[in-house]
């Protein structure tokens, strides 16, 4: 346990000390996964789902804030749609405006979030999402994720619809049921509603349990939060009659649970053994006060150079040897 307290505070520091190139490289990354996701799994537009038109976005993403990120992916998203079918352009155009609005309005600094829901649903791990957020973050971050699923079930919808919504008939009848299709995606998908119950619920459960002031706040939170939404989800899907879901939301909940016990002992390792209670007061309050500090040990970086006896000829350093080893001038050891 030592070894890996003595690693993680060498990786803050790392970290802290080359921010400002760590940032842009964890921007590029992030960019260029969703690009190449989007051109996967929607790539209609042969002339944008190349690599190397990826790789440029990326760089750009790279310099910029994380909403630019949502903007440019936003754009290719239509630009393949577009592709695709106008009337399935013009109904995501729709959903992107409203997204925009309450994700500016409520949650403008979680855009990291809105990215990340989507991919951990194409890696069949979104239930990591709701508890992770709830330990990190605030509770408005909920907005987030629900601006993350729907877009999630809305291109996946599309992508499963896409040989109907790719009919090149333009007959008034055939273009208001490719409208049609498109609004199902969401108006009448009882899963999506279901995912953005139980999730939302289990950030809030997450994030009311680890603010409590009781001893292994974060551990309860994880274990709560990850039980409901295994609870919830087998429940939900058997409910609206959705089977060969529950093998699947069993070992996503465990790797979340799992991701979740690395994520508190990175953010939140504390030693509940050296728990201290402290009283004082000033003029109006007495206060009544529990600390508990963090794990923490700091590695050791120092050289230690042995200096031989006067019996240790072979081992004695030579004046010179001794000037060079502490970086001075020769003449200061006369």
């Amino acid at each position: 346990m030592t070894t890996i307290l003595e690693l993680k505070e060498k990786m803050i520091r790392f970290y802290g000390k080359n921010e400002v190139f760590i940032t842009p490289v964890i921007k590029f990354v992030m960019a260029f996964v969703m690009f190449t996701l989007v051109n996967t799994n929607i790539g209609y537009m042969k002339s944008i789902s190349r690599t190397p038109v990826a790789l440029i976005l990326a760089l750009g993403c790279s310099i910029f804030p994380v909403s630019c990120t949502i903007f440019l992916v936003t754009a290719v998203i239509l630009a393949h749609l577009y592709a695709l079918s106008l009337e399935v352009c013009l109904v995501a155009l729709l959903l992107f405006i409203v997204i925009y609005f309450v994700y500016f309005r409520f949650a403008p600094r979680h855009g990291y979030d809105v990215l990340l829901m989507p991919l951990f649903f194409h890696l069949k791990l979104p239930y990591i999402m709701p508890v992770g957020m709830g330990l990190l973050r605030e509770v408005y971050s909920a907005f987030a994720l629900i601006c993350g699923t729907v877009v999630w079930f809305f291109l996946n919808g599309v992508k499963e619809n896409a040989p109907v919504l790719s009919a090149t008939d333009e007959a008034e009848g055939n273009m208001v049921s490719k409208i049609v299709i498109a609004l199902n995606q969401l108006v009448g998908n009882k899963e999506l509603y279901l995912v953005i119950g139980i999730m939302t619920a289990t950030l809030i459960i997450v994030y009311i349990i680890r603010r409590m002031s009781i001893e292994n706040a974060w551990t309860v939170a994880i274990i709560s939060g990850v039980l409901f939404q295994t609870i919830g989800m087998i429940a939900g899907y058997m409910l609206i009659g959705i089977s060969g879901k529950t093998v699947g939301v069993l070992v996503g909940n465990v790797l979340c649970a799992l991701i979740a016990l690395v994520i508190q002992f990175l953010f939140f390792n504390l030693d509940y053994s050296r728990t201290e209670r402290l009283q004082f007061e000033d003029d109006e309050y007495y206060y009544y006060v529990k600390a508990i500090p963090k794990a923490f040990v700091s590695g050791s970086d120092k050289k230690v150079k042995r200096f031989a006896g006067k019996g240790d000829q072979e081992e004695r350093l030579t004046k010179k040897q001794l000037a060079k080893e502490m970086d001075i001038d020769e003449d200061l050891l006369d």
